[in-house]
């Protein structure tokens, strides 16, 4: 395991491109690293330390995500598209508009997360826990929660259309405007279960 200022060596070592496409940044300490709005797709940050990190508008298609620590992170506006991310942890992570279609959230955590207007088209979340996230305007078309825990979340304005919440965990959530699974409009301000 290397620590930060060995990565951030590293990283600036490389070309100026922005480019770091298929690195492998697997089990490092990655903490507070600055890595915005450069390409990192297929990169491996399996069970590496990114609690901190800004990785905001960064391309992390088909990167490999699997046990990190993204707790406290800035990732609004990354792409994570068909990224590996089970059993990863964002808690309290900025994910403002992230991008996770096709993504494997399976297990993850996503406590306290902010997800707003992010775009969860087809993820798998099945046991995630997205207790106390804000998925407010989140498009969630076809994802998968089963068994995902949303306890207090809020998914007011967010889109469920086809969204598969068998044993999915409703209590205390905000779903007011909310496009269900069955394609109505839910409307009440909170709900006890669903």
């Amino acid at each position: 395991m290397i620590n930060f200022a060995d990565a951030q060596e590293f990283i600036f070592s490389q070309t100026n491109d922005k480019c770091y496409q298929q690195q492998n940044f697997s089990g490092r300490d990655l903490r507070f690293i600055e890595l915005r709005e450069v390409n990192l797709s297929g990169a491996n940050f399996r069970g590496a330390d990114l609690r901190g990190a800004n990785l905001s508008g960064s391309i992390l298609a088909g990167a490999d995500f699997r046990e990190a620590d993204l707790s406290h992170a800035n990732l609004c506006g990354a792409c994570f598209v068909r990224s590996q991310c089970s059993k990863t942890n964002f808690w309290a992570a900025s994910l403002c508009g992230v991008d996770f279609t096709e993504a494997d959230l399976s297990a993850a955590t996503l406590i306290e997360s902010s997800l707003i207007e992010a775009k969860l088209i087809r993820a798998n979340l099945t046991q995630a826990k997205l207790c106390g996230a804000i998925l407010l305007e989140a498009n969630l078309n076809e994802a998968n929660l089963n068994s995902a825990d949303l306890n207090w979340a809020n998914l007011t304005k967010a889109n469920l259309f086809n969204a598969n919440l068998t044993d999915t965990k409703i209590i205390y959530t905000k779903l007011r405007a909310t496009i269900m699974p069955e394609g109505t409009i839910y409307n009440p301000e909170i709900v006890i279960s669903y």
